[in-house]
């Protein structure tokens, strides 16, 4: 009978036999820490930067450019800009509340040429010449207690504008035809506050103009004379602001083709037609508010005759015949002549 082993080697075998069974078993991995699941990260499309000469333009005029211009909404929304490639062009630029020191530089107005829509708000500078292509991409140009004074002539070359406005702002010029002369696209005008001074014969409307232009305003001015017959040649027309001026003489038969009419604060006398078909279409009057509808007549009296252009005191002796007619003839003349008996 054998003595048994000694327990040093015993222990030493048991020590053996677990590392051989350890080494021989698949190791299983440690799992990862847990984590949240996350989106995955959306990338913008990429887009064409603007081009450097226009970048260098803003710079200049002082339009912050630290952040990507062509992202909207861009800084003061002050550009738009197009989807070209490989640069990208700004079409729309507005300028405003700028410092004094703000000067319009020739050569920046030129890398600007693919604006289309041009508008200065309270810039108090000076205006100076535009690059002729700059002047001719022009679709669209505002000019509001801005550029200090302009004429009638820098106005002119913006042959292709469909939109012009300039209002507080002192325009020097003979009426409305040296500025519309040889604008054929014009479809809104609006030229108020800015002491634009002319006589009957220098507000006569061009050929050019009469073919597209729908929306007039030449309030707050210093318009005198009557109004000109021109304008009946302009037949889209259906908007007309001819208030605060110094407009006298007999309201135009052609006025009662308009749907919004604001006549107040002038010298004019007489009386618009108001038939069937000048009430239905008639939105707003004077102040700009909307009209009550008036009552209509139940008699034949919805056409009218020249007589409808008399003066304010044969106007009211045929209202005073005709009251069982509903609304008088006379209604819109009152208010036309309102304003100068306060």
């Amino acid at each position: 009978m054998k003595p048994p082993p000694p327990p040093l080697l015993y222990l030493i075998f048991l020590l053996s036999a677990t590392v051989t069974s350890a080494a021989t078993e698949p190791t299983t991995p440690t799992p990862a820490p847990t984590s949240f699941p996350t989106s995955p990260t959306t990338k913008a499309p990429s887009s064409s930067p603007l081009d450097p000469k226009q970048m260098e333009a803003l710079r200049s005029l002082h339009i912050p450019t630290t952040r990507d211009p062509c992202v909207q909404p861009s800084p003061r929304n002050a550009t738009i800009c197009d989807n070209s490639k490989p640069v990208r062009q700004l079409i729309s630029l507005h300028l405003s509340n700028s410092s004094s020191d703000l000067f319009l530089s020739f050569n920046a107005l030129k890398s600007l040429s693919s604006l289309r829509s041009l508008s200065f708000t309270d810039c108090h500078v000076s205006p100076v010449r535009f690059p002729s292509d700059l002047s001719l991409s022009l679709t669209s140009f505002s000019c509001i207690r801005s550029l200090r004074r302009l004429s009638g002539v820098w106005l002119s070359h913006f042959v292709n504008l469909t939109d012009l406005t300039v209002s507080y702002t002192p325009v020097s010029a003979s009426g409305v035809y040296v500025i519309l002369g040889n604008m054929q696209k014009l479809k809104t005008l609006t030229i108020s506050h800015a002491n634009l001074t002319a006589q009957r014969e220098d507000t006569n409307f061009p050929h050019a103009s009469r073919i597209s232009l729908k929306n007039l305003s030449l309030a707050s001015n210093s318009l005198s004379g009557s109004i000109p017959d021109s304008m009946s040649a302009v037949t889209g027309l259906v908007h007309v602001d001819l208030s605060n001026n110094q407009l006298n003489g007999t309201v135009p038969k052609f006025l009662s083709g308009l749907k919004v009419l604001n006549l107040e604060d002038n010298g004019l006398r007489g009386v618009l037609p108001i038939n069937a078909s000048f009430k239905k279409r008639l939105a707003v009057f004077k102040h700009g508010l909307p009209m009550s509808p008036l009552p209509s007549k139940e008699s034949s009296a919805d056409s009218e005759s020249d007589s409808d252009y008399t003066d304010d005191g044969e106007a009211d002796k045929t209202n005073k015949k005709d009251n069982h007619h509903g609304p008088s003839k006379v209604f819109l003349g009152l208010a036309i002549g309102s304003a100068n008996d306060d």
